[in-house]
């Protein structure tokens, strides 16, 4: 999770880089990059359970362990757009899939009393990554060039992948499962979408993925918009990293007292508020910086908590398979989110990026809605119930 998630988390610093030196004014186009390769992160999730039972947790990761330092290498002799499309884009994207699944199934199916612990340390990789390649990056572009940086960022990630392909292994009892066909598996993923509280998931997935990223990607080129230091554009989304590590240990913590699904409601709907009430109207780097620690912790929290509430939803016995088709779902909002967000941004030139927070903002909250009828669903309107 941390070369993972940590190149994803340094796309702000990209984005801003390619967008006022390498390719001056094509923000549109250039936010198809991000999008593209965090939505590819979830695209073998149909048939996830079936490569998961064919090639195992150390095949899958080693795969990704291969094309993920391999697109950044190739990213940093690119010289058109189009170049980065199919390299930091579709290929880093497409490793980091053979890399996601095993990190998430591991802690759901070895842990169950303490599973939002165990998820939340998997998950925390994210933000210690994204604290780690933030600066590491943003000081490569400017000693060494932006080319250096994509391959320093490549060396780094290579590193903790190999680690992850060598540790990261499944409970025995999984390992022995049974090797499922397709009919079967498609079987499987029927009987998932007939459960309404599975259909809640996916609908909070699909909703939420369309603004989640829109902080992580554009706080940077904001306060850049707003004639702040260069610094600070970075420390932004080294900060907001820094601070999802601990969010998604301490609230997977406190979810396995409170319930994950109320944790969830929790941290979606307040990652939204939060953004509609300070993002619109930050106008200063210490309202920035108040923003991107609210946003970082009840934001990681979300991220975390999706992953160990699902579970409880789907059971045990379908746990890769719903695995595959929530994260599949996600795929449409990470494509399709932080274009539209830039879009938005480009549109004006005085109010654009309050009408991308608010966008944000609303999605968050809509997604934080739909998370409290699932928890009143399975468990009523009383306040005390642990679910």
């Amino acid at each position: 999770m941390v070369g993972e998630y940590g190149v994803n988390y340094t796309w702000g610093v990209f984005l801003n880089y390619y967008n006022e030196s390498v390719f001056p004014g094509r923000m549109n186009e250039l936010s198809w990059i991000g999008s593209i390769c965090v939505a590819l992160f979830f695209i073998i999730g149909p048939i996830n359970e079936w490569v998961t039972c064919k090639l195992g947790f150390t095949k899958m990761l080693a795969i990704g362990t291969i094309l993920c330092p391999l697109a950044l290498m190739l990213a940093s002799i690119s010289h058109e757009i189009w170049h980065l499309y199919l390299t930091q884009g579709v290929m880093f994207g497409i490793g980091a899939s053979f890399v996601f699944f095993p990190c998430m199934a591991g802690p759901q199916q070895w842990f169950t009393t303490r599973r939002g612990l165990a998820v939340g340390y998997s998950m925390c990789g994210s933000g210690v990554g994204g604290l780690l390649f933030s600066n590491v990056c943003q000081a490569a572009i400017q000693h060494l060039g932006y080319r250096w940086a994509l391959r320093i960022v490549g060396f780094i990630c290579f590193f903790f992948m190999l680690i992850s392909t060598i540790l990261v292994k499944p409970p025995k009892n999984a390992v022995a499962a049974k090797q499922d066909s397709f009919s079967e598996l498609f079987q499987k993923q029927k009987k998932l979408f007939q459960n309404k509280q599975f259909q809640l998931m996916l609908a909070i997935g699909t909703i939420t993925t369309f603004g989640y990223l829109i902080p992580a990607f554009y706080l940077a080129s904001y306060a850049e918009y707003l004639g702040l230091d260069s610094w600070i554009g970075t420390n932004l989304g080294a900060i907001m990293s820094a601070v999802n590590a601990v969010s998604m240990l301490s609230i997977g913590w406190i979810s396995d007292y409170t319930g994950r699904i109320n944790g969830l409601f929790i941290c979606t709907f307040l990652s939204g508020i939060f953004t509609l009430a300070i993002w619109t109207t930050a106008k200063s780097a210490a309202a920035i910086w108040v923003y991107a620690v609210l946003y970082g912790f009840f934001g990681g929290g979300y991220l975390t908590l999706n992953g160990a509430a699902l579970p409880e939803v789907a059971g045990y016995e379908y746990i890769n398979a719903a695995n595959g088709l929530l994260y599949f779902t996600s795929t449409f909002g990470y494509m399709f989110g932080s274009p539209i967000a830039s879009a938005i941004i480009s549109h004006s030139d005085t109010t654009g990026y309050k009408y991308a927070a608010v966008y944000c903002g609303i999605l968050m909250s809509v997604g934080g809605l739909l998370c409290l009828v699932l928890r009143v669903t399975r468990s009523g309107w009383s306040l005390f119930i642990k679910a």
